[in-house]
């Protein structure tokens, strides 16, 4: 008689079992690893993107972000128009140096789909920054968010000034701050936090470590301008854009 070798249904079960649970288990961090790597990827991109805006708009019309002297005009279609030829602002430069931006006004104005409906775009979850309402925002042409302070104009960093929380929250650069949300207005607007504590100060010469999990590595990272330069602005922000992983 002819002995037939193989599984039992059982068995079958029990090893499908298994690899429901392992998968469980790390699919998770997987999508966590993944989204981690783009944001972090995506946040230098965008720095990059706004210091070459700063020096260009030095070399080409004699001005930077240390150098504005007004703010944008609070009218959108009227600050979607300015340019570095007519006006000194922050409008201006980025308007006059980026391709494919759309300057939208109060970044609150923004929406994102929840539900079937559209909702205001807003933080989940912010530590150093303000509300929407107080930053004009542009997005670029990969969807990333950009936004400054309203009241943003001749922002420099005097030479041999350290960046600390108090330059940053109440002293020269203190309307000169802003952020960038590398997933636009896609959750989950949350702003990058330190592993240790859960949270992110403006203490930006204070070591921290992000961990690359979806609690502490997410999209929005608080920025500071000044002269032809854009940095983080937040001691998280920092450990992101100097790290590589």
């Amino acid at each position: 008689m002819t002995r037939r070798s193989g599984f039992t249904l059982a068995e079958v079960l029990i090893t499908l079992g298994i690899i429901g649970v392992v998968a469980a288990m790390t699919i998770p961090n997987l999508i966590a690893n993944t989204n981690g790597a783009k944001f972090r990827s995506q946040f230098k991109k965008s720095i990059s993107t706004l210091n070459q805006a700063g020096l260009m708009s030095q070399a080409q019309y004699d001005f930077d972000y240390a150098g504005t002297s007004a703010v944008c005009n609070a009218t959108t279609a009227t600050a979607a128009a300015e340019h570095p030829e007519v006006v000194m602002t922050f409008c201006a430069i980025l308007n006059g140096t980026l391709t494919g931006q759309t300057y939208v006004g109060a970044a609150n104005t923004l929406k994102r789909n929840a539900n079937g409906s559209e909702v205001a775009y807003s933080f989940v979850k912010k530590y150093t920054l303000k509300d929407p309402s107080n930053y004009y925002a542009y997005t670029l042409a990969d969807g990333s968010i950009v936004a400054f302070d309203k009241l943003a104009q001749g922002c420099e960093l005097p030479i041999g000034t350290q960046m600390t929380n108090t330059v940053i929250s109440t002293g020269v650069l203190k309307n000169c701050t802003g952020f960038i949300d590398v997933n636009g207005v896609t959750l989950p607007n949350k702003e990058v936090s330190c592993t240790a504590t859960n949270s992110a100060t403006q203490e930006v010469q204070t070591p921290c470590a992000v961990k690359n999990d979806a609690n502490h590595m997410t999209d929005v990272f608080p920025v500071v301008f000044h002269d032809a330069t854009v940095e983080p602005a937040s001691n998280a922000a920092k450990y992101v854009l100097t790290s590589s992983k």
